[in-house]
């Protein structure tokens, strides 16, 4: 695949190289359809990794939580690790050993900063309500400065990431194929089920059109 030399050599894939992408399209992919990233920082010198919900803009990752949160807190303004994955089958081969997965992946690395300005704060937070549904934000109640200030939103750069895949069928060893053993890719799927209203709800309540087109899309 694709590789770019300006990417540093902490990120350039050594094991399966030929599954490496650098280029922003195929991280953005990736990106794009996750709704979590792994965030790794440091705590006390030892590696902690919190799964948190990111958004892309543009050429930046965005993250947010409360400002007390442990890895918002660590994050800003030193370096991080965020990882991404999608998993698209399980690889059944004809022993052990070759046995895999297949799956789109992406790591990016960078100091994480805090979006402060007020416009570009507003912006990215509703990013994230649109992220997991298109629509939504405008059918809310407006947010209020309280829970404006007991969000914090850190962004970090895309310039330093790449992407990994794997595709395709089992890679056996050639004698193997010849064995009677069933062998192949089992794709797995995630799809929306049917919407369950808060038991809370008015009797006048309808289930709003972009929730409806979310449920109907699968």
């Amino acid at each position: 695949m694709t590789s770019d030399s300006t990417v540093s050599e902490t990120l350039q894939v050594k094991r399966a190289s030929e599954r490496a992408a650098y280029d922003r399209e195929a991280v953005n992919a990736v990106v794009d359809e996750c709704f979590i990233g792994h965030v790794g920082t440091i705590r006390e010198g030892l590696p902690l990794v919190i799964p948190m919900f990111c958004v892309r803009d543009g050429e930046r990752l965005l993250m947010h939580g409360a400002p007390a949160t442990g890895t918002v807190r660590r994050g800003e303004g030193t370096d991080v690790c965020v990882t991404m994955t999608i998993l698209d089958g399980l690889v059944l081969a004809r022993s052990a050993f070759h046995h895999s997965m297949n799956y789109r992946s992406t790591v990016v690395i960078g100091k994480a900063f805090e979006v402060s300005e007020e416009a570009d704060k507003n912006r990215a937070l509703e990013m994230f309500v649109g992220r997991l549904l298109p629509g939504r934000q405008a059918y809310l109640r407006p947010t209020s400065q309280k829970e404006i200030r007991g969000t914090q939103v850190l962004e970090l750069s895309l310039e330093q990431s790449s992407a990994k895949v794997r595709t395709g069928p089992p890679i056996d060893e050639e004698e193997d194929y010849a064995l009677d053993i069933w062998a192949g890719v089992v794709p797995i799927r995630s799809d929306f089920g049917e919407a369950i209203p808060d038991s809370r709800l008015t009797e006048s309540t309808k289930l709003p059109a972009h929730v409806e087109s979310l449920i109907s899309a699968d």
